[in-house]
C-alpha cells in the first residue's frame, strides 16, 4: 500500500514537473511571436529616421562586437554548466553558471553604455521612428537577458541550498534553454540591425 501510494506521488511530481516544462515552451513560443513583431516593425521603420541620425552613425563596430562576444560567450559557459550538472559536479555547476552571469552582467553594461551615450547626442527614443523602433527591440532584449539574470542568481542560491535535485535540474536545464534563446534572438538582432545598421 506505502509502495503504490509513493508510486502515485512520483507519478504526480513527473506530471508536475512535465507541466512547467510545457508551460516554458508556450512562453517561449509567445516570446518568439513577441520578438517577430518587434523585427518587423524595426525593419519597415529603420529609414524613417525624420532627419535624425541614422544607424551608420550612432552604431559603433567596437561596441556591439564586444556584446556579441560577451553574450556568444556566456551561451557557451550555460552549456557548460548543463554538462557539469548531469555529471553530478554541483561546484562546477554553480561556477560556470557565476561565470555566465559575469558575462551576462558585462553584456548588460555595454547596452546600457550604448544606450546612454546615444540619448547624450539626441538620440533618444522619441526622436524618430526609426529610434523608437530602435530602443523598443533592442532594450526588450537587454530586459530579457536582465530577467535571465536575476533568474540565474535565483537558481544558484537553490543549487547551495539544495543541491542538485529534480526540480534544481529541471530550472537549470530551463534557464539554459532561455539562454541560448535570447542568444539566438541576439544573432538576428546583431545581423538586422547593427550589421545592416552600418552597411
Amino acid at each position: 500500500m506505502e509502495h503504490a501510494v509513493s508510486h502515485h506521488e512520483d507519478h504526480g511530481h513527473e506530471n508536475h514537473e512535465s507541466l512547467k516544462i510545457l508551460g516554458f515552451w508556450i512562453f517561449l513560443v509567445t516570446d518568439c511571436i513577441l520578438f517577430g513583431s518587434l523585427f518587423a516593425t524595426y525593419v519597415v521603420l529603420r529609414t524613417h529616421t525624420d532627419g535624425g541620425p541614422t544607424g551608420k552613425e550612432l552604431f559603433e563596430v567596437p561596441g556591439f562586437v564586444t556584446e556579441t562576444f560577451l553574450l556568444l560567450t556566456s551561451s557557451f559557459t550555460s552549456g557548460l554548466a548543463t554538462l557539469a550538472m548531469h555529471k553530478g559536479k554541483l561546484k562546477s555547476l554553480i561556477g560556470w553558471l557565476i561565470v555566465t552571469v559575469l558575462l551576462g552582467l558585462g553584456f548588460i553594461g555595454f547596452e546600457v553604455s550604448e544606450f546612454t551615450k546615444m540619448a547624450m547626442e539626441g538620440a533618444t527614443i522619441s526622436r524618430s521612428a526609426f529610434l523608437s523602433a530602435f530602443f523598443t527591440l533592442v532594450g526588450t532584449h537587454g530586459l530579457h537577458v536582465s530577467v535571465g539574470l536575476i533568474w540565474m542568481i535565483g537558481i544558484i542560491f537553490q543549487l547551495k541550498h539544495y543541491g542538485i535535485t529534480d526540480v534544481t535540474n529541471r530550472k537549470v536545464s530551463i534557464i539554459s534553454l532561455y539562454w541560448h534563446f535570447l542568444d539566438a534572438v541576439w544573432i538576428f538582432l546583431f545581423t538586422v540591425v547593427y550589421l545592416m545598421g552600418v552597411m
